[in-house]
């Protein structure tokens, strides 16, 4: 009987021993997971472009700009909404080959400074995420000082409530056509504080952060100062763009035709990573 006893204690502890083996195999696994998303997440650095594109591989096809290497597309279509383009019916998006979007957060008024969510800010980032693609948002500022820029950087922190990003919170200050903007004669050192004070905000609540702008309103900030930031340079009509220094999105048109959103739309190429 002892004999038996002893036999069915080693028989429970090398159960035991594989339970434990493989339920720390398990954890292993979970972690190794965890470490592998948490290093995919995307950074502010990801999205800063080091040097110019070869332009001879950029062209158009069926109206829309793509970049190619070695005879494959290496570029990434996009665009970028808000509450003017209405309802979208992202999976028409997504079948237009459309792989990225950049949604309108929200933004404050040029004239009362009033900050606001877009209207269609929640269900445009449901609907483009449930379609399959890759979203970030940008905030429309009109901040005249650093203090009112890192308002806005935690107002887009509060509304994205913690959700993933696969591109960066976009920091876009430009005047208002017809508006006299409180924000419209500010130093080129005051715009960079505050795209820093913003941008930085952003960076350390763990999310990308990039910078939009035209030639001239890029010429409005010290991007000598803002290194650490990705550039979106908007420039229309242009087979090549004029900007030769860094940046990585380029928007193209204001007058772009998707599928599944009945106005017309920003269109977006994003250029591989150099």
């Amino acid at each position: 009987m002892g004999a038996l006893l002893a036999s069915r204690r080693a028989r429970i502890a090398a159960v035991a021993v594989v339970i434990a083996l493989m339920a720390w195999g398990v954890a292993s696994a979970v972690g190794s997971c965890s470490s592998t998303a948490a290093a995919a997440r995307p950074t502010s650095a990801d999205f800063v472009s080091h040097q110019t594109p070869d332009w001879a591989d950029l062209h158009e096809e069926d109206g829309r700009m793509v970049y190619t290497v070695d005879g494959h597309v290496a570029s990434t279509a996009g665009i970028d909404v808000s509450e003017h383009q209405g309802e979208i019916d992202w999976h028409a998006v997504a079948g237009d080959g459309i792989e990225f979007a950049i949604i309108r957060l929200g933004w404050r008024g040029a004239a009362e400074g009033e900050v606001r969510e877009d209207a269609c800010y929640a269900r445009n980032l449901a609907g483009a995420r449930e379609a399959g693609l890759d979203v970030g948002v940008y905030f429309f500022s009109q901040a005249i000082d650093e203090e009112e820029a890192r308002a806005e950087a935690d107002f887009v922190i509060e509304h994205l409530k913690g959700r993933e990003l696969d591109y960066p919170v976009v920091y876009d200050h430009e005047p208002v056509e017809g508006v006299e903007g409180r924000a419209d004669d500010l130093s080129v050192e005051q715009m960079t504080a505050n795209a820093k004070a913003f941008c930085d905000r952003i960076d350390e609540a763990g999310y990308p952060a990039m910078i939009y702008g035209n030639a001239a309103g890029l010429a409005r900030y010290s991007l000598a100062d803002l290194p650490g930031y990705g550039i979106w340079f908007a420039e229309y009509g242009a087979t090549i763009p004029s900007r030769l220094g860094r940046f990585s999105i380029w928007q193209y048109t204001d007058e772009g035709e998707v599928a599944g959103i009945g106005r017309t739309v920003d269109l977006n190429i994003r250029f591989p990573e150099s």
